[in-house]
């Protein structure tokens, strides 16, 4: 086709990538199963909690009774399954909304312990595994990990943990983040917390469900856990909300989130919204079929790149938990034009040429393709990695699979012809 000649991609390039979306065409039916399952649960929330037009209106200043939020907040609570919610703008970032959670549960001499290993690179400092004079550590909290046991908890380990320690908060980080292990599937997090409450009813879970929203049909916060976070300009936002994210969960902690967020004594009654209710509505409205994409363009990325010889977790066939697909390239050029032609292939932007840099948070350096409308969101078309051994890029999302078939045919454009 000619328009696939103005976008530089060749014929070759086109009929491996058909030929690969023949495979993924049972995957594809699962996934729109699901997202259909999904679209019912929030269609019936919109109905239940009665949205109107006037839920798009916007407070300014203290923003005190702002309708707009409050349906927006009983929505969130609805579709995951939780007593409460806090959805806002004013959260910046999932890794904000954690930090929020983290500072609102503990107090000094509390323990903190980790069940999915090291938790993502974000965290080490809010948690104090790198030093810094704001950290949970420097606040008296005290903090551990357990790792994973091929790919799944050390339930052993932990009980046997929890008999002999008095952990106030567990966390779970469901998806890989930057590492090599498996994402955690929602059967594995519902038998844990079955495990942790026999043990210990008191000790509050959390879960880190950013990436892993409406890729099933169940949350975290629907098989016992007591709090779970996540990021608007992930899963959730439908690559509509332009920024925030979310914390939901039993009733009693998230007034302490909210009260951490603003201040005692006003909590979840302030925090104006500034005209960002409609989006964050539409976003919600839009994430099943949004996940479905990024779902899809994941399947045929992992496809693609198994035929053309390389390692990918998860397989095209494999359950998925979240919307990352990982390539195993172990070359840091190949991860490095894999990135470029991600970025190449995205609507804004595709003219930038990605460097690896020292980005805020990280320890390595990191190159990213984010070539979106909104700044770093990763439910549009995005890849990025450490640049370090096995070279790993972390791809994801694409707010419709035509545009991510087309992402992933420049992305391989440019790996196979530098």
């Amino acid at each position: 086709m000619i328009m696939y000649k103005t976008l530089g991609i060749s014929d070759e390039v086109v009929k491996l990538v058909e030929e690969a979306e023949k495979d993924c065409r049972e995957e594809f039916l699962k996934i729109d199963n699901n997202g259909y399952i999904n679209s019912l649960k929030v269609l019936s929330s919109f109905h239940k909690n009665e949205i109107t037009e006037s839920h798009f209106n916007s407070t300014t200043g203290y923003g005190y009774n702002d309708l707009g939020r409050d349906g927006i907040e009983k929505v969130f609570s609805d579709v995951l399954g939780a007593e409460s919610a806090l959805v806002r703008s004013q959260l910046i970032s999932g890794s904000h909304a954690l930090n929020v959670c983290f500072f609102a549960l503990l107090r000094p001499g509390d323990l903190l312990l980790s069940i999915s290993g090291k938790p993502y690179d974000t965290l080490d400092e809010v948690i104090g595994i790198v030093d810094n004079p704001s950290s949970l550590k420097s606040f008296g909290v005290k903090y551990d990990q357990i790792d994973l046991v091929d790919d799944d908890f050390n339930y052993g380990a932990i009980e046997e943990y929890l008999k002999t320690h008095k952990v106030k908060v567990i966390e779970i980080q469901r998806s890989k983040g930057y590492s090599t292990r498996k994402s955690i599937s929602i059967e594995k997090v519902e038998k844990v917390i079955s495990l942790i409450k026999k043990i210990d009813s008191n000790i509050i879970v959390m879960v880190d469900n950013c990436y892993c929203e409406m890729v099933g049909t169940k949350e975290p916060t629907e098989v016992g856990a007591d709090v779970m976070v996540g990021s608007l300009i992930k899963n959730l936002g439908g690559g509509i909300a332009p920024n925030g994210a979310y914390i939901v969960g039993r009733h009693d902690l998230i007034e302490l989130c909210a009260e951490r967020l603003t201040l005692p004594g006003e909590g979840a009654e302030v925090g104006p919204t500034l005209g960002i209710n409609k989006q964050l509505l539409q976003g919600i409205f839009m994430a099943p079929s949004v996940v479905s994409s990024a779902l899809k363009t994941a399947v045929l990325t992992s496809r693609v790149l198994e035929k053309l010889g390389y390692d990918v977790e998860p397989k095209y066939q494999d359950e998925r938990v979240d919307i990352v697909q990982n390539i195993i390239f172990r070359d840091p050029e190949k991860l490095i034009r894999f990135t470029r032609g991600i970025q190449q292939g995205s609507p804004i932007d595709s003219n930038a040429v990605v460097e690896a840099w020292d980005m805020p948070g990280y320890t390595d350096k990191v190159i990213m393709a984010s070539g979106s409308f909104t700044q770093g969101s990763s439910i549009e078309l995005s890849c990025d990695g450490p640049v370090r051994p096995p070279y790993i890029a972390y791809m994801q999302g694409s707010l419709t699979y035509d545009y991510g078939k087309l992402g992933l045919m420049k992305a391989i454009e440019l790996l196979l012809n530098k």
